[in-house]
């Protein structure tokens, strides 16, 4: 097998686990994702960010096709104004955070991504500790869609640095300050990220971030197959494994991976400029 075959499999293997890990907690598995892209296949934070969002794409479009036909449009229809309010603030944040990540240093980005990819770990143990129920907060239409649209900006802006579709963003969101029920929440997520993650991808396009063709096929494409895999089985293993154990040694291993990927591209970064900064009086 040439390199090409063998790293269309790698991003099979390594996309189908992770898909797997994201159906049985109900994300798609982008935040474990972007650690094994920078780590795994080498490439750089501002690469791996943007392949992140284009393997999330493709597992956004798969897991809509498997929710639409079953989704509760009723109960989706009432909810219309916040999923448009969410969406529209996502588009702007998606939008803002692309532009912001181009005029990041490639360490500044790192940094920035250290940060976030280790809140959403605490998340995730916060969550496992205490699962997030269904509240609300009592508000007027018009307050409720100011609101949906400044989470939306955020979560737009998350999305796009680290190239995650946001559901472990949404969803608590929906759950807690809407009061939106756990079993729409899902998939109202999923309609929400989709242009996000869109807008996302076409400010990162105009970057450069997908120049290069060849990676659509033999990274993109095989990894995001794989997620899709992954969430299959993970959906059919979710009644036999603790959602909340699950999310709590999840939340656990991102941190750690999180913080070992990083560091260690930020300690290359520096040997690097070490390497390559002249000695003080001028002398190679």
């Amino acid at each position: 097998m040439n390199e090409k075959g063998k790293k269309s499999l790698l991003a099979v293997l390594t996309g189908a686990p992770i898909g797997c890990l994201g159906g049985l907690i109900g994300l798609g598995g982008a935040e474990f994702r972007l650690p094994v892209l920078v780590g795994l296949f080498k490439y750089s934070t501002r690469q791996a960010v943007a392949f992140n969002l284009a393997v999330s794409l493709i597992t956004l479009i798969s897991s809509l096709a498997f929710r639409l036909p079953q989704a509760p449009i009723k109960e989706l229809t009432a909810i219309l104004p916040i999923i448009a309010s969410f969406i529209a603030g996502g588009m702007i944040g998606a939008y803002t955070g692309a532009n912001y990540s181009k005029r990041l240093s490639e360490r500044t980005l790192e940094k920035v991504i250290l940060i976030l990819l280790v809140s959403i770990g605490v998340l995730l143990v916060a969550e496992g500790i205490s699962p997030v129920v269904s509240s609300g907060i009592a508000m007027p239409l018009p307050v409720a869609v100011l609101v949906g649209i400044a989470f939306g900006i955020g979560i737009g802006i998350v999305s796009s640095l680290l190239g995650v579709a946001g559901g472990e963003l949404i969803i608590p969101t929906l759950l807690l300050v809407f009061g939106v029920d756990i079993k729409i929440a899902g998939t109202a997520s999923v309609l929400i990220s989709l242009p996000t993650v869109v807008i996302g991808m076409i400010r990162h396009a105009s970057n450069g971030a997908y120049a290069e063709k060849k990676e659509w096929k033999e990274l993109v494409v095989p990894m995001g197959l794989g997620s899709i895999l992954g969430s299959f089985i993970g959906g059919l293993l979710i009644a036999y494994i603790s959602s909340s154990l699950l999310k709590l040694v999840l939340g656990f291993i991102l941190i750690l991976s999180a913080i070992k990927m990083f560091t260690k591209a930020l300690k290359s970064a520096r040997i690097s400029t070490v390497a390559v900064t002249p000695p003080a009086d001028g002398k190679q």
